[in-house]
C-alpha cells in the first residue's frame, strides 16, 4: 500500500492562514447553495427565459458551474459533487432544447469557446471517473474517429474551425454575415483587414465582404490553431481509459502542428487550408486564421491552445520536446515587448487590466503584443502569465524559471501586490503566488485568502441584487458574473498548482489530497494545507488539523493524476518528552521539534493528524515518471511506474 505517518507536533496557536482557509471553505459552502437556490430550478437548469439567436451561448451556460466540482476536489461539501452533476445534466437538457447540442455535445463551434464549456465536464471526470468515462470516450471519438467528419487523417487537420457533433454545421455563422456587435468591432477590429484597400470607407456589417462571403471562403474551412485545444478532450479520454488510440491521435495531430511551427521559424502558424498548406486560403499568410494571431485575441487564444496541446502530448508520451510548440512563439512575443503605461497601450482587453492592475495602469512597465497582421505586431498588454507559469510548473526547468524571473525584472509594478479582483478565468494572481514561492512574499497566503473572501461576499451581494431578474440572451453573462465559487487561492495554496488553463486545459498540481476516512477526494473537514515550495528537488507542504477532538487522516497524492512518485518524505516530529500519549502541558513553551525521514516509493502517502496537531512535509518527487490516471488510492494502489518515451 503506502506509508503512514502520524503527526506529533502539537498545534498551540493555529496559523492565520489555516484559520482563513477553513473559513473560506465554510463561506463557499454557503455561497454555492445560495446561488443554486436563487438562479436554478428544481430540474437543475438555469432560470432562462429566452432563445439563442446565434451559435454562441453554450459556454455561458456550462461556465457558470465550471469550478464547482473543482471545489469538491479541493475539499468542498460531500453533496457538491452530486449538485454539480445535476446541473450538468440539467443544463445539457436545456441546451438541447435550445437546439445547441446533438448527442449531448456542442453541434459545432470554435474551440476557444468549446474549451470553456468543457471545464465543468473535465472536473466531473476527475471527481467521478467511473460515472463520466462513457461520455468522455464518446466525446473524444468525435475527433479521433474520422467517420464523424471532424478529422482528416490524410492531412492531419481538423477540417473546419466550427466543429463538433453535427457534421452538417458548416461555416462560421448562419446568416449572411458574421454576427458582429459594434463594441466588438471597436475592441478587436475586423478579420481579413487586407481584403479591402485602405480608405474603403466605414464598414457595413451586412455588406462588408470581410464579415460575409470572404470570411466564409477564407476562414470557415480548414484547420486553425485554436483547434489544438481539442487535444485536451482526447487526453481526458486517454487518462480515463489508457487506450493507445487516444495517445496516437494526440501524437499525430499535435505533431503535425509542431512541424508546421518548425517550418515557420519556430512560430506556430494559425491556419491550414483543406489541402494541408499553411496560408493556402490567405495568400500565403501564416497568420489571419479564425481565432488566430490577427483576430480577435491573438496570443491570448493561440497561446492557450498551443499550451494545452503541448502539455497533452508531453503527458501522453513523456516527450518534453513537444513544448517547442509553445516556447518559440512565447519568446518571440516577449522579444517584441515595450516599456509603457497601460493607459498608453492599444490593448483590446481594457476592462480586464483595469481591474487587475489597479493604480498600476499608469506605471511604466513591460507590455507585449498579443496580435500580428500585415502591419506587424500590435495590441500591447501586460504579460498574460498563465502560459509561462504552466510551462515552468510542468518542467521545473531552469530556463522556464529564468523566463519568469526576467519578466518580473522587466515589470515595474510590485509582484507581491494582491488585489481582490476576479477575472473570467478565476485566475490572474500568478505574479504574487510566484513571488511567494520564490520566498519574498510571506504574507501571500493570508492576503489571497482575504481577497477570495472579498470576491465571494461581493458576488453574494450581486446575487441578492439580481436574483429576481429574468435572464435573457442580453444578460447571459450574469450567471458567470454572479457565480460565488472562487478556487484560485485554494488551488495555489493547497495543491501547489496554477489555476487550470481556462480554454480547455486539464488541472496541474504538485499534490492533491484524499480524505482517508470518508474515502473521497479533498481535504478532510478542519484540515488546512499550505504548499510553500515546489522546487525541483523538494515540494514543501504543511498540514494542520484545527479540530480539537477528532483525528483526521489525509492521503497526499503526488500530482493531479498520480503522475509523480514520492521517493521519500522528511517530516517534522515532536521531540519533547512532555508529549506523552498525546497529552501535553507546555504552558507558554514551544515544543521541541526535530525531523525524521520515511521512504514512500509510490504516488501516495497517508498522514494521520491527531486533534490539534500539525506536520511539515518535504517531499522528494520524481516528476512525471508514472502514467497519469484518474485512479485513486482506494481502488488501484499497486500500479507500476511507466518508462517515458524520449
Amino acid at each position: 500500500m503506502y506509508p503512514v505517518i502520524t503527526a506529533s507536533v502539537p498545534l498551540l496557536e493555529p496559523p492565520a492562514w489555516a484559520i482563513a482557509q477553513r473559513e473560506l471553505f465554510a463561506l463557499l459552502d454557503h455561497a454555492w447553495r445560495r446561488f443554486e437556490h436563487d438562479f436554478t430550478g428544481p430540474d437543475g437548469q438555469l432560470r432562462y427565459h429566452s432563445g439563442l439567436t446565434s451559435r454562441d451561448g453554450v459556454d455561458d451556460f456550462y461556465e457558470t458551474f465550471f469550478n464547482w466540482p473543482q471545489l469538491y476536489l479541493l475539499g468542498g461539501a460531500d453533496d457538491l459533487l452530486s449538485a454539480s452533476e445535476w446541473h450538468w445534466e440539467g443544463v445539457t437538457r436545456q441546451l438541447a432544447g435550445l437546439g445547441m447540442l446533438q448527442d449531448e455535445y456542442e453541434r459545432g463551434y470554435d474551440w476557444f469557446h468549446q474549451g470553456e464549456s468543457l471545464q465543468l465536464f473535465y472536473f466531473l471526470c476527475m471527481a467521478a471517473p467511473d460515472r463520466w468515462a462513457e461520455r468522455a470516450l464518446r466525446f473524444a471519438e468525435l475527433y479521433v474517429d474520422p467517420a464523424y467528419g471532424n478529422y482528416d487523417p490524410g492531412h492531419r487537420i481538423i477540417r473546419r474551425p466550427h466543429n463538433g457533433s453535427d457534421p452538417s454545421r458548416e461555416g462560421l455563422f448562419d446568416g449572411g454575415s458574421y454576427p458582429w456587435l459594434p463594441e466588438e468591432a471597436r475592441m478587436y477590429g475586423f478579420p481579413l483587414d487586407w481584403v479591402l484597400p485602405p480608405g474603403a470607407g466605414e464598414p457595413d456589417r451586412d455588406r462588408d465582404p470581410r464579415l460575409g462571403e470572404e470570411m466564409r471562403r477564407r476562414m470557415a474551412v480548414g484547420d486553425t490553431a485554436v483547434n489544438l485545444a481539442a487535444s485536451g478532450l482526447v487526453l481526458n479520454a486517454l487518462i480515463l481509459s489508457g487506450k493507445e488510440r487516444y495517445r496516437d491521435w494526440i501524437v499525430e495531430y499535435v505533431g503535425a502542428w509542431r512541424k508546421r511551427a518548425a517550418a515557420n521559424g519556430g512560430i506556430l502558424p494559425d491556419n491550414v487550408a483543406p489541402d494541408g498548406t499553411v496560408g493556402g486560403l490567405l495568400e500565403g499568410r501564416w497568420y489571419g486564421g479564425h481565432y488566430g494571431w490577427s483576430w480577435p485575441h491573438g496570443w491570448y487564444s493561440v497561446g492557450q491552445a498551443a499550451t494545452i496541446a503541448a502539455l497533452a502530448a508531453v503527458t501522453a508520451t513523456g516527450d518534453e520536446s513537444f513544448l517547442d510548440l509553445v516556447r518559440p512563439a512565447l519568446d518571440e512575443v516577449i522579444a517584441h515587448g515595450k516599456i509603457m503605461a497601460f493607459t498608453d497601450a492599444d490593448s483590446s482587453l481594457q476592462s480586464r487590466w483595469v481591474a487587475q492592475l489597479g493604480d498600476d495602469v499608469h506605471a511604466l512597465t513591460l507590455h507585449v503584443p498579443l496580435r500580428y497582421a500585415d502591419r506587424g505586431w500590435f495590441d500591447y498588454n501586460p504579460m498574460l502569465m498563465a502560459v509561462p507559469t504552466a510551462l515552468w510548473h510542468h518542467t521545473a526547468a531552469p530556463a522556464d524559471r529564468d523566463r519568469i524571473d526576467r519578466l518580473r525584472a522587466a515589470d515595474s509594478h510590485d509582484w507581491r501586490t494582491v488585489r481582490a479582483f476576479r477575472s473570467k478565468e478565476e485566475a490572474g494572481h500568478e505574479e504574487p503566488w510566484l513571488a511567494f514561492l520564490a520566498g519574498d512574499n510571506p504574507e501571500y497566503p493570508e492576503r489571497i485568502l482575504a481577497a477570495a473572501q472579498a470576491q465571494v461576499r461581493h458576488r453574494l451581494a450581486r446575487m441578492e441584487r439580481y436574483r429576481d431578474r429574468e435572464v435573457s440572451e442580453e444578460d447571459i453573462h450574469l450567471w458567470q458574473q454572479s457565480n460565488p465559487v472562487v478556487t484560485e487561492a485554494l488551488v495555489q495554496l493547497t495543491w501547489g498548482g496554477p489555476q487550470v488553463i481556462y480554454n480547455g486545459g486539464l488541472q496541474q498540481a504538485r499534490v492533491r489530497y484524499y480524505d482517508a476516512q470518508a474515502r473521497r477526494p479533498g481535504l478532510p473537514p478542519s484540515v488546512a494545507a499550505l504548499v510553500s515550495g515546489i522546487e525541483p528537488e523538494a515540494t514543501t507542504v504543511e498540514l494542520v488539523n484545527l479540530d480539537p477532538e477528532a483525528t483526521r487522516s489525509v492521503i497526499v497524492q503526488a500530482g493531479a493524476f498520480a503522475e509523480h512518485t514520492i521517493r521519500s518524505v522528511r517530516h517534522t516530529v515532536c521531540a519533547d518528552p512532555s508529549w506523552i500519549g498525546g497529552l501535553y502541558d507546555y504552558g507558554h513553551r514551544e515544543p521541541v521539534v526535530t525531523s525524521a525521514s520515511t521512504r514512500a516509493d509510490g504516488p501516495w502517502l497517508e498522514v494521520d493528524l491527531p486533534p490539534s496537531s500539525r506536520i511539515g512535509l518535504t517531499l522528494r518527487l520524481d516528476l512525471h515518471d508514472r502514467q497519469p490516471s484518474y485512479r485513486t488510492p482506494f481502488d488501484r494502489p499497486n500500479h507500476q511506474p511507466r518508462t517515458p518515451e524520449r
